[in-house]
């Protein structure tokens, strides 16, 4: 659905300059030139028919005179001319698109430090000075993801999954790369997995573009993946107490809250791999987070608690 909606705006955009240049063509010649569907054509006019400056009314909105036989802009609302940034706006501009170089995956570093040039040389020294960090080179794995992505080609990928504390070979289908609390993700079919998974791009250790096109289930609904953590049914939930300093880490880990108590600590539910992985992970939080279940993991993480309290107990023993 995005993909569909930025191609539309995408072609939106470029229409009233074209019909412009090309005064009193017909739906079916520019379908043919634009590559869509005449009836598409005719709906995007009746789109633009909407669109138009602030205030949107009689001469605000773009004015069109159109039929299948023949097509015109009477009045473009300014959409014909190039954009004049201000300093302000080219600086927001440069910040931004620096800040997406610096996110692995999102844009071609080449093509937005390319822009960068060009705004930094229109708008002048002011806008220049809009952050002076250079972003470090694209790794080639992350490379080989995003131009996969581009081609819509199927991808074989080496995995390390933090929840799971496992690495992991899948073939995915790539779907688009998406921004989530400042990480990049690989938003992609898994064919081992069989549903819509995200996977970070720093935890791909490698990737190999397959010759073949991506080609995840039609049925699939792309916003679906958006849920980070999936809840997996299959994996053995933890039922936890994270203590009052300690609730930060909600925000950190797919964490679910059931309840808030009296004493101020915090009720949560966790799917996890492994009991060992899990175990390990809650006594790194040391007295902030408390096991409540399953019995079993309560029991190994007391043992692991018991044999570091007596590894603490034979340094002091030998030091004295």
């Amino acid at each position: 659905m995005t993909a569909r909606l930025s191609s539309r705006l995408a072609r939106l955009l470029n229409m009233v300059p074209y019909f412009i240049a090309n005064p009193g063509i017909s739906a079916a010649d520019a379908a043919a030139e634009l590559g869509v569907s005449a009836k598409q054509v005719m709906d995007d006019l009746n789109q633009l028919w909407m669109c138009g400056l602030p205030g949107y009314g009689p001469g605000d909105l773009i004015d069109l005179s159109f039929s299948e036989d023949s097509i015109e802009v009477t009045f473009s609302a300014g959409i014909d001319r190039p954009l004049r940034l201000t300093s302000t706006e080219a600086t927001a501009l440069l910040v931004a698109l620096r800040s997406l170089v610096e996110m692995p995956g999102m844009v071609d570093p080449s093509a937005a430090q390319h822009a960068i040039a060009k705004i930094e040389q229109a708008a002048g020294a002011a806008a220049s000075k809009a952050g002076t960090h250079v972003a470090a080179a694209e790794s080639p794995t992350v490379a080989t993801v995003r131009g996969a992505v581009t081609r819509r080609h199927a991808l074989d990928i080496t995995y390390y999954s933090a929840s799971r504390d496992v690495v992991s070979e899948r073939t995915v289908d790539p779907i688009r790369i998406v921004l989530v609390d400042d990480h990049s993700y690989l938003q992609a079919w898994c064919r081992s997995a069989e549903g819509v998974r995200l996977f970070r791009l720093d935890r791909i250790d490698a990737a190999t573009e397959r010759d073949e096109p991506s080609a995840p289930p039609h049925e699939v609904d792309d916003s679906d993946a958006l849920d980070l953590f999936r809840d997996d049914p299959a994996l053995p939930l933890a039922s936890l107490a994270v203590a009052p300093d300690h609730v930060w880490i909600l925000d950190y880990y797919p964490m679910t809250q059931t309840a808030v108590r009296e004493d101020g600590f915090v009720e949560v539910t966790m799917r996890f791999a492994t009991e060992d992985w899990m175990a390990r992970l809650v006594l790194g939080f040391g007295a902030g987070v408390r096991v409540l279940g399953p019995s079993t993991l309560v029991d190994l993480v007391g043992v692991r608690a018991a044999e570091a309290l007596s590894l603490y107990d034979e340094f002091d023993t030998s030091s004295t």
